[in-house]
């Protein structure tokens, strides 16, 4: 341990590289460390086909046009992240069924979540991995 204090304050360099071993750490297990507060909000590809298929869930795509255009769930509704709040009242109707939100990754889809949620849409949930995850796990997309 004392030869550990010693190499830290031999030099400034030292101490900012250990600052950022440190940090690149702290990033990597972060969304380790998060899983378990969002548990019951975020779903798998292949748990979302099921609730499609078993509960008649809506797919609610949350990218740019462009994005979405390019590929997405067969079926989802195109609400870009920007336009969520405004667009509430469309997605009205859907409270009492779960609701699937995608992005490209799963992070901008996981703030719409949220805001879902406040607003009263209870089994909104997030798409683990997102679109990228979804293909990973071989499920088709649509293409406009």
């Amino acid at each position: 341990m004392d030869a550990f204090i010693v190499f830290l304050q031999k030099s400034p360099f030292n101490m900012m590289l250990f600052g950022a071993a440190v940090a690149t750490g702290a990033m990597l297990l972060w969304p380790l460390l998060m899983r378990p507060f969002r548990a019951g909000r975020e779903v798998s590809a292949h748990e979302a086909v099921q609730l499609i298929n078993r509960r008649d869930a809506l797919v609610v795509d949350v990218r740019d046009t462009g994005e979405f255009e390019a590929g997405h769930v067969a079926g989802a509704r195109h609400v870009p992240e920007k336009q969520l709040v405004e667009r509430l009242r469309e997605l009205e109707k859907f409270k009492t069924r779960p609701i699937i939100v995608t992005c490209r990754s799963g992070t901008r889809s996981d703030v719409a979540v949220q805001v879902l949620r406040r607003n009263g849409f209870g089994e909104a949930m997030n798409l683990r991995g997102g679109i990228g995850a979804w293909e990973q796990a071989g499920m088709p997309l649509e293409k406009r």
